[in-house]
């Protein structure tokens, strides 16, 4: 069984289909880490770098599609569609999405802890899927392209190549996108206010 799977890795069609499937799967638990993981696959021309940015854009906009999907699902339960008709913070929610959908779907997408409510309840409060659509899939892209290119330069340069801490750029990428998020987060929570 080990040799069988060191022969599959070896082979490298199917070692980068492999890479392909785990970045999309890994996108959907941590979409940073996946985008940082997939830079550095590319930058270490394990895969090239037009697959890596297919998969992670595959694997975040699936992922983003699922939730809209959870969320239209969640209109058929009796209990869900009392409570959005009777509270007013799901009132207040629906009005704020669907005034300016766009807008509000676009920053929603790089706001974390944002992006499972704010797109499950796209679906639910029936937000036109192709505007849905628009929205999350521009700011994915500028999103995606904007960090993996960082980490795709940064490891291909020559001096971080031949160091032997080359390995340090993802957790130092994860630590820096954490901060990120983490001052879009508390910027974004004080306009609110």
């Amino acid at each position: 069984m080990i040799a069988e799977l060191q022969a599959l890795l070896a082979d490298a069609e199917s070692s980068v289909l492999i890479l392909f499937v785990g970045i999309v799967l890994l996108s959907y638990l941590l979409e940073d880490l996946a985008i940082v993981t997939a830079g550095t696959l590319a930058a270490q021309n394990t895969m090239s770098p037009t697959i890596a940015l297919v998969a992670i854009f595959v694997g975040i906009a699936t992922g983003d599609l699922g939730l809209y999907g959870v969320g239209r699902y969640g209109r058929k339960v009796r209990y869900l569609r009392y409570k959005a008709l009777t509270n007013r913070h799901f009132k207040m929610i629906r009005s704020r999405l669907h005034q300016g959908a766009f807008l509000n779907l676009f920053i929603i997408r790089f706001i974390p802890g944002l992006r499972s409510v704010g797109f499950t309840m796209s679906g639910f409060f029936s937000i036109p899927l192709p505007l849905f659509l628009c929205a999350v899939l521009s700011a994915t892209a500028l999103w995606t392209a904007l960090i993996f290119l960082v980490i795709y330069y940064l490891g291909s340069q020559a001096w971080l190549q031949a160091a032997e801490y080359q390995w340090l750029i993802i957790p130092i990428a994860i630590g820096v996108l954490f901060m990120v998020n983490r001052i879009l987060n508390k910027s974004f929570s004080k306009g609110l206010s």
